[in-house]
């Protein structure tokens, strides 16, 4: 591939289970770090024979959790990352939870070049945090918020879960409030999504628990906007807000529909149009490097056709929207010509907004996003 690429490398031990999460995650007590950390570091190797690049943009480091390595392990992890990717400068991010961090880590993170840190808080009430499986407490944050001031760590970002069970408007508008008093230069909100195979989900069927109801997610979701943009931080995307300048330049690479390595157990990659899923058990990720060979469980060609709803679904997602002249270059033919009848109606319903450069999602489309995305199915009846 001659163009540059990016990075997603997972590290897939924690030292907790959230109730929510469907990552591919295991606990870290018992778990064989060191091989699987080598496990990984092999696999760079052989994806870069077989897809040999001369530039990374962005490096991303997620989970699971990657700080509950430990200095040594992380040292590891990110000296052998360095060595083996073409990755000279650019946006290197290390996800992390509060309460796991430590001056040592933080000192390792800055020796290789990491450059940012995305921070799982999700809420600052404590009682909701121990009802969805969170062992950090909101003290644990302002810490570790303090301890990367100290390390001279400016770039963090924070992750929020809204419409959570039993969160009241009054407990969401704090957290939201305590998150824009750390003064941070991004910061991502998501609605709580029930997963398959999460104890969310198993409570939700059984009568357990209940979620917040609709309209109070949307409300959720529109003082969000407004608090955000008060404090300056301008939304670029669904769910993320920054600081000029301050816009997650890895993630803006999955929206751009660009190319990227998914490396460790569970990893999903997407390289010259070709989308693969890695194994998820540890063993059997493991087993196959072992034999010298990519730990690939599933890949998938696009068609054109599959490439261009893509372009769609990934690219609306920006509120900046979706540049017709990059969709032409990409697919040699006109976003009008493809979508032009879709794009007039959702227009009519003041869901799609367009101007002579670009195709965007209005206000109102933000809060129905997936209904605005389906209708760009090509085999669909719009």
């Amino acid at each position: 591939m001659k163009q540059s690429t990016s990075a997603y490398v997972h590290i897939p031990f924690c030292e907790h289970i959230c109730y929510y999460c469907d990552f591919n995650k295991v606990f870290l007590e018992g778990q064989p770090v060191d091989e699987y950390i080598e496990a990984l570091l092999k696999e760079a190797r052989l994806s870069l024979i077989k897809n040999p690049v001369k530039n990374m943009e962005t490096l991303y480091v997620g989970g699971g959790t990657p700080t509950s390595l430990n200095a040594s392990q992380l040292d590891r992890l990110l000296s052998g990352l360095r060595e083996i990717l073409p990755y000279n400068e650019g946006e290197f991010t290390v996800e992390a939870n509060p309460g796991d961090l430590s001056g040592e880590k933080l000192d390792v993170m800055k020796n290789y070049g990491v450059n940012r840190l995305s921070m799982g808080v999700q809420t600052f009430d404590d009682r909701l945090l121990k009802k969805i499986g969170r062992k950090h407490t909101a003290k644990d944050v302002y810490d570790t918020v303090r301890l990367l001031e100290e390390k001279d760590f400016s770039n963090v970002t924070i992750d929020l879960i809204y419409a959570l069970p039993g969160q009241s408007l009054e407990s969401f508008r704090d957290t939201v409030e305590r998150a824009l008093a750390l003064d941070l230069p991004h910061y991502a909100l998501y609605s709580l999504i029930l997963e398959n195979q999460t104890m969310f989900m198993n409570w939700v069927r059984r009568g357990k628990m209940q979620l917040p109801e609709q309209e109070l997610e949307a409300q959720m979701y529109a003082e969000t906007i407004e608090a955000m943009e008060k404090a300056g931080r301008m939304q670029y995307e669904i769910s993320n807000f920054a600081k000029p300048g301050f816009e997650s330049q890895h993630n803006l690479v999955y929206w751009n529909n660009q190319n990227y390595f998914g490396l460790g157990a569970g990893a999903s990659g997407y390289l010259e149009n070709r989308r693969y899923k890695n194994r998820g058990p540890i063993q059997h990720y493991m087993r196959a490097l072992t034999d010298n060979q990519l730990p690939i469980l599933e890949e998938e060609r696009l068609s054109q056709k599959e490439q261009i709803e893509e372009e769609m679904f990934l690219g609306l997602r920006k509120i900046s929207g979706v540049d017709k002249t990059v969709f032409e270059s990409r697919f040699d033919q006109k976003l009008t010509d493809v979508y032009g009848d879709v794009i007039e109606k959702l227009k009519q319903q003041k869901l799609i907004a367009e101007t002579d450069s670009r195709v965007r999602l209005t206000k109102t489309g933000l809060f129905r996003g997936n209904d605005v995305f389906e209708k760009f199915l090509l085999d669909k009846e719009n």
